[in-house]
């Protein structure tokens, strides 16, 4: 089995299909600071060095070829555009299949799009061939997903939207087998758009039926499959249309998959005479359709649900990824042995955990913040949002006798550093006085749970352990265990950036949290193979 990776990002969607026995074909990215990571893992190159970096090609650019490094600090949108002052590697050379197989191109989507619309030099038929491999099995990706987030601006209008067009029009041209299309929850959640609500998903199902495939939309959290991270995701399988024939005529003996191809079906059917109004196809919930999950092919994204004989959780908890971190003589857990054991690398690339782990400066004022934070995490939530409204108005709302009380009874840290081991009421209060703040994202993480979703911004979560020490954030390392990265892994480029550059950089936390899990990406990929599995039975 072969895919072809777009918004390929850092590489842990790659990862995750890799080990599920999917052999890379191309990857596309457009931030030169995220690919400098994909290259170094997936492709043994290393582009800050210049070092076996035949495989990586930039689709356009303000810089020529041999300047290497100025490529990698371009901002991708002024690059973007094929214009005649620009330089191309694709454009301008007439690349082999040999040369394309297992690269990565450097750039945006779309201009890889025109290339292909104009099967520039060949290469539309080298991608339709699989290069020269008969055809491809697999295009996946999840495309920028910013203006869907919950977290984020929720821009109906924003650029990023059309990505995912721009996904389905690449499928369109190179018709592989099954098309993957990771988003974040919130493109589930209607825009309002004059008066009228509008379903990006639905709009995306869509646009995938007119490319001649029939969708399969599940809503899925990665904290099922094992990673130590609360990660709802949508999921759109997109099955070409002969292929999906093939599948639902050999498949056997699973009646609830086969009620959801047949919804699929109709709203492809449907598709094709009109425009389809919201309604008429239906995503399903890990959390709420468990015999969908739990009895077909799509077992693999619920392997972590269920609870254990003796009813505990069987879900891997943020202690069970980075508490040997914390020092040597702390054993790995089973979670971390297990990705550093499943999730190979190509190049037989050592352990490290100490590489990406160096730990950020945080000042005494922010020490003393997450410190506060971590004991909001023991009170009641009446308490804990009690605090919160007396930080974020400045002490306006006040602040109760009883919950004053209630924290006198552990440590705190005031703003110069000083450990108040016994404070008194009036102690506390002054402490927090100090901590007055805007900011309302930041949480300590709790040791017996998953990590929550939102993590891509280093300062929005602390450590939760209690010593000294660690009144801190958490390491680039530390963010990759949660997101299951193995510890062979190495995170590339700048480690974090700010102001204006954050409209276009990509630094080590944001590639981390913009990723998609590994574990997540093999149990997709398992998914994937099997459907591919059944399709191919019988086959003469």
């Amino acid at each position: 089995m072969n895919h072809i990776e777009l918004f390929a990002g850092c590489g842990g969607l790659s990862l995750g299909l890799e080990t599920a026995g999917f052999d890379l074909l191309v990857a596309n990215e457009l931030s030169p600071m995220a690919s400098q990571t994909f290259a170094f893992n997936h492709l043994n190159a290393d582009l800050a060095d210049a070092k076996n970096v035949e495989k990586v090609y930039w689709i356009s650019s303000t810089f020529k070829r041999e300047n290497l490094i100025n490529r990698l600090r371009e901002n991708p949108e002024i690059a973007t555009g094929l214009s005649d002052d620009h330089s191309s590697d694709i454009k301008d050379n007439a690349l082999t299949n040999t040369e394309l197989e297992r690269s990565l191109l450097v750039g945006s989507i779309i201009d890889l799009n025109k290339l292909l619309e104009q099967n520039q030099n060949g290469l539309l038929l080298k991608f339709k061939s699989g290069l020269g491999k008969g055809e491809v099995d697999l295009v996946s990706g999840g495309p920028p997903c910013q203006s869907f987030s919950l977290a984020g601006m929720r821009d109906h209008s924003n650029h990023r939207n059309k990505l995912p067009g721009e996904f389905a029009n690449f499928v369109g041209m190179v018709q592989p087998r099954i098309a993957l299309l990771e988003n974040v929850s919130g493109i589930l959640r209607p825009f309002n758009v004059d008066g009228e609500k509008h379903y990006a998903w639905f709009e995306v199902a869509k646009a995938f039926a007119k490319k001649n495939y029939v969708p399969i939309c599940i809503h899925v959290n990665a904290k099922y499959v094992g990673t130590a991270q609360n990660r709802p995701r949508f999921i759109m399988i997109a099955i070409r249309k002969d292929v999906f024939e093939r599948f639902s005529t050999n498949l056997n003996c699973e009646p609830e998959l086969m009620e959801v191809l047949d919804e699929s079906k109709k709203f492809f059917e449907l598709s094709k005479e009109v425009d389809l109004k919201y309604g008429c196809l239906k995503y399903f919930d890990v959390e709420t359709d468990d015999t969908l999950f739990e009895n077909t092919i799509l077992s693999p994204l619920v392997e972590y649900k269920t609870k254990t004989e003796d009813d505990h959780s069987k879900l891997v908890t943020v202690k069970d990824a980075i508490d040997d971190l914390r020092s040597n003589r702390i054993p790995e857990s089973g979670y971390v042995q297990r990705i550093n054991s499943v999730l190979k690398s190509k190049f037989g690339a050592e352990f490290d955990k100490n590489a990406n782990h160096d730990l950020r400066a945080n000042s005494d004022k922010v020490r003393a913040r997450f410190r506060l934070y971590q004991l909001i995490a023991k009170l009641s939530p009446s308490e804990a949002k009690e605090i919160q409204a007396f930080l974020k108005t400045s002490g306006e709302t006040g602040i109760s006798d009883n919950v004053i009380a209630k924290l006198t009874r552990f440590w705190l840290l005031d703003t110069s550093g000083t450990k108040l081991t016994k404070p008194t009421s009036k102690e506390v209060f002054s402490v927090l006085k100090s901590l007055y703040t805007k900011k309302q994202t930041q949480r300590a993480l709790l040791a017996d749970q998953p990590a929550p979703a939102a993590l891509s911004i280093p300062d929005d979560a602390c450590h939760y352990h209690e010593s000294l020490k660690n009144q801190r954030t958490l390491t680039v390392r530390e963010m990759a265990r949660i997101q299951s990265f193995p510890d062979w892994y190495k995170i590339k480029s700048k480690v974090t950036t700010g102001g204006k550059m954050r409209r276009f950089e990509v630094p080590q936390y944001t590639q981390i949290g913009n990723a998609v899990p590994p574990l997540l990406g093999l149990a997709l990929g398992k998914v994937c193979a099997s459907i591919l599995e059944v399709v191919d039975k019988n086959k003469s």
